[in-house]
């Protein structure tokens, strides 16, 4: 028997921002629009709202986000972190920090690229039973050919290393109360939240939807950080590369004393070949080989480190926000 969220639920739309100055204003337009489009369907309460993270900006963002407050408190509200701590790290701000004025969440990006319109279908299955709805890209054409290859190939690269990654989604997702609470328990610095929900269970539903252009502003996402963000999430949940580096260490191993057994045989045969140019690529590589696998154990032992320590993800040094906890 299927378990049911009766009611109309209180939602809240976060929305990390970082120097978003450009395409702010016409995303809190259409989101306050669609807002009232699901209160006056009956779908939501009167007390849902838009919350915009701002993480560190340098612009004028959180001015903008200042101004939508002080004009309209009913509808929108602000966090602003006292220095820039990364996406991940602004979007668990979010979801955290409101999570007990509101019966369900949807955190979505600033520029709008995912589809406003799958929101009415996420509340809806939210309401028929599942605690978390995955707002799925339909296909990536909207991306330039490298970002497409290189993405897929990082999601194909995850689920090798064991990483329970759900195909094609980044952070546009529906996440109920249970599931908030459950995420709260989590206390890694080192954050990937997109193979840490799919960890949490509870029942889940996908949405599918064509990703648009950006319609202002610039991508934060640039391949140095692309790339960082994707090592993030290999190292934060998979242990597989140093097993990995253990295989291949047993394998070289193998190959080394097959290899001596080989050139004993051609001393003894009298076929023995000295070769300066053999032994100098084999010291290379395998000088190359130790060094990755010590940057390998390295990366490793500074995210304990880092663990051990217990500093906090995030610091609030402005909450702008109207209502009463549930």
């Amino acid at each position: 028997m299927s378990v049911t969220h009766a009611g109309k639920p209180t939602l809240a739309i976060i929305v990390p921002c970082y120097n978003e100055e450009a395409a702010l204003s016409e995303t809190a337009k259409k989101l306050a629009h669609k807002i009232k489009q699901l209160e006056t369907n009956n779908i939501i309460s009167e007390k849902s709202k838009i919350v915009f993270v701002d993480d560190g900006s340098t612009d004028a963002t959180w001015p903008l986000i200042e101004t939508f407050h002080a004009e309209v408190p009913s509808v929108y509200g602000g966090i602003k972190l006292s220095k820039n701590r990364g996406h991940q790290n602004a979007l668990l701000c979010g979801l955290l920090s409101v999570r007990e004025y509101v019966d369900v969440e949807i955190s979505i990006d600033a520029d709008l690229q995912d589809d406003i319109d799958v929101i009415d279908r996420m509340v809806g299955k939210y309401i028929g039973g599942c605690e978390i709805v995955y707002g799925i890209r339909s296909d990536r054409k909207s991306d330039r050919l490298f970002k497409r290859i290189t993405a897929q190939a990082f999601y194909r690269f995850m689920r090798f290393l064991g990483v329970d990654i759900v195909y094609n989604h980044a952070d546009f997702r529906l996440m109920g109360g249970n599931a908030l609470e459950a995420l709260a328990e989590y206390k890694e610095v080192n954050l990937f939240l997109r193979g840490l929900i799919p960890m949490l269970g509870y029942k889940t539903g996908v949405e599918y939807y064509v990703r648009r252009e950006r319609f202002a502003g610039e991508s934060k996402y640039p391949l140095q950080k692309m790339l960082s963000f994707s090592f993030q999430g290999i190292t934060s949940l998979s242990i597989k590369p140093i097993r990995l580096i253990t295989l291949l260490g047993v394998l070289l191993l193998t190959t080394s004393i097959g290899m001596i057994a080989y050139f004993f045989v051609r001393f003894f045969t009298g076929h023995t070949v000295i070769g300066w140019a053999s032994m100098i690529c084999s010291l290379w590589g395998i000088g190359g080989l130790i060094l990755f696998s010590i940057g390998i154990v390295g990366e490793y032992t500074g995210k304990i480190y880092l663990e051990t320590k217990q500093r906090p993800r995030y610091q609030i040094e402005q909450f702008l926000y109207m209502g009463e906890k549930l």
